[in-house]
């Protein structure tokens, strides 16, 4: 796999748009049209040059695919549920409410 990203293709791609502005321009002048697709064709190029030094990306991971069947439950049987609050003892209080204090 290569490490930077191929542009070859997209400066073949501008230069033919660079030419093809050109044509244009020698057909209809100096007209604002032609002045803003010269502009976008300046930025274009611009915009290539900052793609010349771009590494291409790894290689996507095949995802794996974890099958839905139910896990043996003795795998959790004493393990404490960080998502639901922390281990309570059976003999442990149930959480009392704090008073309501009114104040007028």
């Amino acid at each position: 796999m290569p490490d930077s990203v191929d542009t070859a293709a997209l400066h073949l791609a501008v230069e033919q748009l660079a030419h093809a502005v050109q044509v244009i321009a020698t057909q209809a002048g100096d007209v604002p049209a032609v002045r803003r697709l010269r502009n976008d064709v300046e930025r274009i190029e611009l915009d290539m040059g900052d793609c010349t030094g771009l590494h291409a990306l790894p290689p996507v991971r095949k995802l794996e695919i974890i099958s839905d069947t139910p896990y043996d439950e003795s795998l959790w049987r004493g393990v404490d549920e960080e998502g639901l609050g922390g281990f309570h003892a059976p003999h442990a209080p149930p959480h009392m409410p704090r008073p309501h204090h009114d104040h007028r």
